[in-house]
């Protein structure tokens, strides 16, 4: 058989293409394709992918040190606030376990109770529900708001090389040139606290310094590498960017049932996200459509066992449900990752 120059040359070609877009592809993003080469990458991810993480010529005594100090609002806690200003009253990490973190959905209840002016506020928005408010007609006030931290992830082996402990504080504000009495100290100070903080019985809590990091926390504890990455993502844009009244559309999706991890991006100078296993917990993707036209994909997460949350959590008065009882569900924020076995694939 004869040679064909001009196959050969376009075989060449592709392959030139092929390796130049892996050149120029970012470390952490190769690991996904690698590890997870039937996974879509959520937008909540792929835009924290920074083309100059892989920067070779970057001095080893810059990195991790970004331009500007990215932490955004100070006061953001990981459902932007749920438009409550600037009173850090929510988040979803911990169930209220923070310190004026009522409804904090990281910390299942282990909080102050919220005052009663707190509480008739809280009840007329959806920061926690039932399944049976899930149902098509239904109509919920919120805000799928963002957090204005822009921080981009750094390769595995950059963010290992700077020190993540409370241990290391002073070594840490040193490096991103911080001054130990600054809002953004104790900003890096209370994010570091929370990751080390004990989980509840039943909870595997890990905060992801790379993303190369959090996808091998994820697909450990779902028990494989065939998995669904999603977030909430707000599809059509509204009139306005202000609290608006949902209404549930048909088409509601149960993801996944008791294999959950749901992982919250944190206030740092690079991107950390809090991670947890969640058990007893089912995902479900939920259309919504705004008063004034906004469509949101919604991811939302359910907790079928509440039994050892703190019976005075907000979400059961707003609920009016008692520990134990019946699941309670909440959106999560269009910076968070949930993680599931990916069933349809399998």
């Amino acid at each position: 058989m004869g040679f064909h120059p001009p196959l050969i040359f376009a075989i060449l070609s592709l392959a030139a293409v092929a390796q130049a877009n892996n050149a120029a592809q970012p470390a952490p993003q190769l690991y996904w394709n690698s590890v997870l080469p039937n996974t879509q990458m959520p937008r909540s991810i792929s835009e924290l992918l920074h083309p100059d993480s892989t920067n070779e010529e970057k001095s080893t005594n810059d990195v991790g040190k970004p331009e500007t100090f990215p932490l955004g609002n100070q006061n953001y806690s990981s459902q932007k606030n749920y438009g409550t200003g600037n009173k850090r009253y929510c988040s979803q990490k911990r169930y209220g376990r923070g310190k004026k973190r009522y409804c904090d959905q990281k910390k299942y209840g282990r909080g102050a109770s919220p005052s009663d002016n707190q509480l008739l506020h809280y009840k007329d928005l959806a920061i926690f529900f039932l399944e049976k408010d899930m149902r098509p007609g239904t109509t919920m006030k919120f805000q799928f708001s963002r957090n204005s931290n822009t921080a981009t992830f750094l390769p595995r082996e950059s963010a290992q090389s700077i020190p993540f402990s409370s241990n290391k504080l002073p070594e840490i504000f040193n490096h991103f040139s911080v001054k130990p009495t600054s809002e953004e100290a104790k900003t890096i100070k209370q994010t570091i606290e929370e990751c080390e903080a004990p989980g509840l019985k039943g909870e595997e809590i890990y905060c992801a310094t790379s993303l190369e990091s959090m996808v091998d926390f994820s697909t450990s504890k779902l028990g494989t590498r065939n998995v669904e990455a999603i977030s909430t993502e707000v599809l059509e844009k509204g009139a306005t960017m202000s609290m608006h009244n949902y209404t549930t559309m048909p088409g509601l999706k149960k993801l996944a049932s008791d294999k959950v991890v749901v992982c919250h991006k944190q206030n740092y100078p690079y991107a950390v996200f809090f991670c947890h296993a969640i058990k007893h917990t089912a995902a479900y993707v939920l259309f919504l459509k705004g008063d004034d036209g906004e469509k949101v994909k919604a991811v939302t997460i359910c907790h079928l066992d509440t039994s050892e949350w703190n019976p005075e959590h907000m979400s059961f008065q707003i609920v009016n449900v008692k520990p134990g009882t019946i699941p309670i569900c909440h959106f999560i924020s269009t910076d968070a990752i949930a993680w599931v076995p990916n069933h349809k694939s399998a």
